[in-house]
């Protein structure tokens, strides 16, 4: 009996891709959700019954220690980057770059400039670069044409927009004929009522209760859409929030003459650039002035801020204790509520959230820093992450299994060594294959007669 190469050759196939294939983990689909200015505590101070399944029915950090200054363009783009202010250059919600020669204002279409936000790549675009698709809501930076790219499906910003629709969009883009893989979602509350009434304010139970309505009705269409077992759905914010009073504000033009330097951010933490030549004197003027407020020059600003090495950083920042308010003068503009105090203060913490087929049920931690969300949403989407500020490993507690994908989300030489032979092994494998079927087809066509054909039975019936 002459063996059937045809034969021999699909069961040597079939091996050869089973083994290569099973080594690789499907990449998961991510669906992240800010609620800006959810305040950790938020959860225990108002009734938040869809908050706390979620908790029960998937993983909690309590607090997520956010990067300084706690705003919410900063801390926006950390999450899609994992990468400190000053290695992104999203540095403050207002922004003058020497270099360019520009502003950025949340007030004015600067923010729509893309030079401003090139200093980093957010991970729609790494995840598109790796031929998949992204979909995005309303986040911070989505509708800005980043080193000439932007997300595969997004809503160009409007606070307009209701929740609800903002939910629909992500829901057909989960279940297109090319669906995403990636979803982002931005809400506007908490925070927009909390700088209005302050977080202390008792109608707050009423705003944090719609914001939980929110979640259940997000939760209840990604069931309806099948999706609520597939996608990994993470739910955080960018900051926390504080209480204001009228109580406790520093007025600057008490104790520098305001046509010395020009205010490029406004309060918690003010940027401060001096007129040319007055460095000395609006520093001397405000570095003692008030019991309440800390004043650095750049090069002293203390390295846990992670806040010095970018040119968007000003000469003099002024940095106000928690719950007071630095203003020019009285004139303004003075916010019940507000943030971007130090980001060690509990009250400038989120939380985070989670529920899928990755991550752990009814798990409870205590702290992450936000930086680590970054590498977490690589390793989820099997995506090789750009370098970052944070780190998988002090956020794998929370997955269900730590098995890393086949191709590597870290930097580590044992992996790319696994990866190299695994492909090396299936190249040499097909190389085999290929001199097989030639060897055996040159045989067949001028097959001799066999003298002993128990000889040509194969060792296994195939």
């Amino acid at each position: 009996m002459v063996l059937n190469p045809y034969k021999k050759f699909f069961t040597l196939c079939t091996l050869t891709f089973t083994v290569t294939f099973c080594l690789q983990l499907d990449p998961s689909e991510v669906l992240l959700v800010s609620f800006d200015g959810f305040r950790w505590d938020y959860i225990y101070k108002f009734p938040t019954l869809n908050f706390h399944r979620l908790i029960e029915d998937g993983v909690y950090v309590k607090q997520v220690s956010n990067v300084f200054i706690t705003k919410t363009y900063p801390n926006h783009y950390s999450m899609v980057t994992g990468l400190y202010a000053e290695n992104h250059g999203i540095v403050a919600n207002e922004m003058y770059d020497p270099v360019l020669n520009k502003t950025f204002s949340m007030d004015t279409l600067d923010i729509y400039d893309s030079e401003f936000w090139e200093e980093a790549v957010p991970i729609w675009i790494t995840n598109q670069n790796e031929g998949h698709k992204s979909g995005v809501a309303m986040w911070p930076g989505s509708d800005v044409n980043i080193s000439g790219v932007y997300p595969s499906f997004y809503l160009p910003y409007n606070e307009l927009v209701s929740f609800e629709y903002r939910v629909a969009k992500l829901i057909e883009w989960f279940t297109s004929n090319e669906p995403i893989n990636l979803g982002l979602l931005y809400w506007e509350e908490p925070d927009d009522s909390a700088h209005l009434l302050g977080p202390d304010n008792p109608f707050m139970s009423k705003v944090i209760k719609e914001v939980d309505e929110k979640l259940g009705y997000l939760v209840a269409e990604m069931k309806k859409a099948g999706l609520w077992d597939t996608v990994n759905l993470i739910v955080t914010s960018d900051h926390g929030m504080e209480q204001c009073s009228s109580d406790r504000v520093i007025e600057l033009d008490n104790y520098v003459d305001e046509n010395l330097y020009t205010l490029v951010d406004r309060s918690p933490t003010v940027a401060i650039l001096p007129k040319e030549g007055k460095l000395e004197d609006v520093y001397e003027a405000l570095a003692n002035a008030h019991p309440n407020m800390t004043v650095y020059k750049k090069e002293d600003i203390p390295e846990r801020f992670h806040y010095i090495h970018n040119s968007r950083i000003q000469p003099i920042l002024a940095v106000a204790d928690l719950g007071w308010t630095i203003l020019q003068s009285r004139s303004g503009g003075y916010l019940e509520g507000n943030h971007g105090y130090d980001n060690t203060e509990p009250n400038m913490h989120p939380l985070l959230l989670a529920h899928g087929p990755a991550f752990k049920r009814n798990v409870t931690k205590e702290a992450m820093n936000l930086t680590d969300l970054y590498p977490l949403l690589c390793h989820l989407l099997d995506i090789q992450p750009l370098p970052n500020n944070g780190s998988l490993s002090q956020v794998q507690d929370l997955l269900a299994s730590t098995d890393p994908p086949f191709l590597s989300n870290y930097v580590d030489p044992e992996s790319y060594a696994s990866f190299v032979g695994v492909f090396l092994g299936s190249v040499l494998a097909l190389a085999f294959l290929l001199i097989f079927i030639k060897h055996v087809t040159r045989s067949q066509m001028s097959a001799p007669e066999v003298e002993h054909p128990e000889i040509t039975q194969p060792l296994l019936d195939v």
